[in-house]
């Protein structure tokens, strides 16, 4: 009983604190339950995000597909920072390995560049979400 009391406690409190970011408009990424995979191996996967600020350089949404052993990048796009929610949506054509109909997990990233101590590029990651999802 202490053991369900606790988790149903943890839920709540994950539930509110998620709630709580959402109020607040921090930066946040999520994934659609469900991508597509078509008969010529083209991957679809979509979701939301939302930014804030983008002043210190660029901001990326990136989407990976894992099923089984096997994974692959399908896609990033730029972002809007504008505080606001936005879906995102990435195809690609993934021949090896190919997927299939069926269970499949997403890890969705919000990315920025920004400038290192060298003067390079660095990521910066705001936010970074895995979800299952139902590839159809």
């Amino acid at each position: 009983m202490r053991v369900r009391l606790a988790l149903a406690t943890g839920v709540l409190l994950a539930s509110a604190a998620a709630s709580l970011a959402h109020a607040e408009g921090t930066d946040d990424v999520s994934v659609h339950g469900y991508g597509t995979v078509g008969g010529d191996s083209t991957v679809t996967l979509s979701g939301s995000y939302r930014c804030l600020d983008d002043t210190a350089g660029p901001v990326f949404v990136g989407s990976t597909l894992f099923q089984g052993d096997s994974s692959a990048g399908i896609g990033g796009t730029r972002a809007v920072c504008d505080g606001h929610l936005h879906e995102w949506i990435h195809t690609a054509v993934v021949k090896d390995p190919a997927y299939r109909p069926g269970a499949a997990r997403v890890q969705a990233t919000l990315m920025q560049l920004t400038t290192g101590k060298a003067g390079l590029p660095a990521p910066d990651f705001l936010a970074v979400t895995t979800s299952a999802v139902e590839l159809r």
